[in-house]
Parts: C-alpha cells; sequence; structure tokens
C-alpha cells in the first residue's frame, strides 16, 4: 500500500487549516477598561475593531464579571441613554471604535475592584457573513478612573 495518498490527503488538510483564518479575521487596538473604585458594581471596556470581512461583534466574556454586554450610548435631546445591542456590525476593512460615547463592553457585578496597571482578560466573539465565528483573546490593560478614550487621539470618524 502507498503512503502517497495519504500524505496528499494531510498536505490537503493542513493548506486547508492553513486558510481557514484568513476568511474572518479581526483584530483589537487600543484595548483598555476604566478602573472603577471600591465596592463599584461596574465599569467599561473600550477598544477599536477591525475585520478582514463583512462580521460582527456578538458577545464578550471576562472573568473579572458576572455579566458582560455590549451597550449603545445614545442622545436624545439632553438625555443620555443605554441600551443593550446584540451585535455590533463590523464592515470589511473599517475601524469600528468602541468608545464611552458609542458602543461600548459593560462588565458588570464585579468580582472585585479593576485597579490602574492591571490586566483585564477578555473573550470576543465575531461572526462574519456566512455564520463562522472566531473567538479573540484580549488582555485589556486598566487605566484611570479619568482616562478618555483613544488616549487623546482625534476622533474624526465618529458620526453623532
Amino acid at each position: 500500500m502507498s503512503m502517497q495518498p495519504i500524505k496528499r490527503g494531510l498536505a490537503a488538510l493542513a493548506l486547508l487549516g492553513m486558510a481557514l483564518p484568513a476568511f474572518a479575521q479581526t483584530t483589537v487596538s487600543d484595548a483598555w477598561v476604566r478602573a472603577s473604585v471600591p465596592h463599584q458594581q461596574a465599569t467599561g471596556a473600550f477598544m477599536t475593531l477591525t475585520a478582514s470581512s463583512d462580521s460582527k461583534l456578538v458577545s464578550v466574556a471576562s472573568p473579572v464579571a458576572k455579566t458582560v454586554q455590549v451597550h449603545e450610548m445614545t442622545m436624545n435631546g439632553d438625555v443620555m441613554g443605554m441600551r443593550e445591542v446584540k451585535a455590533v456590525e463590523l464592515p470589511a476593512g473599517k475601524a469600528v471604535t468602541l468608545d464611552p460615547n458609542g458602543f461600548h463592553v459593560m462588565l458588570m457585578g464585579l468580582k472585585q475592584q479593576v485597579k490602574e496597571g492591571e490586566q483585564v482578560p477578555l473573550t470576543l466573539t465575531i461572526e462574519d457573513a456566512k455564520g463562522t465565528q472566531e473567538t479573540l483573546q484580549v488582555q485589556a490593560p486598566v487605566r484611570a478612573l479619568n482616562a478618555e478614550a483613544g488616549g487623546g487621539h482625534d476622533h474624526m470618524h465618529m458620526n453623532h
């Protein structure tokens, strides 16, 4: 019995395995979590997501909180509102910023205070247009309570 067909099959499987990540690849940059004070029950996580194909952020999890939700901050006149969203659309190649003034991640039911200088582990689940999911592990540094989104970067791309 020849080993050639088996080798060819394994090579094909290896090539297929290498090609899969290219279908739905999302990068995360500028991830951070706002520090909390003792006994504070919730805080926010912020980042910029860029997907290589049309995708959406469908969930976030973290061991530091009992509940993690994606929220959208809205303004109705001079009244601020916040509501949970089921997903955040990530158009192919377009950077989508999660910041305090729009979409953001809420870490609720904090298990302990998150302090400046610590790292908060976040698990993001991204789903592409075909329904394929990828999971991203992010270590988000904790910034001071008064930290601003983007660390002073210009936010000309935001829609208000």
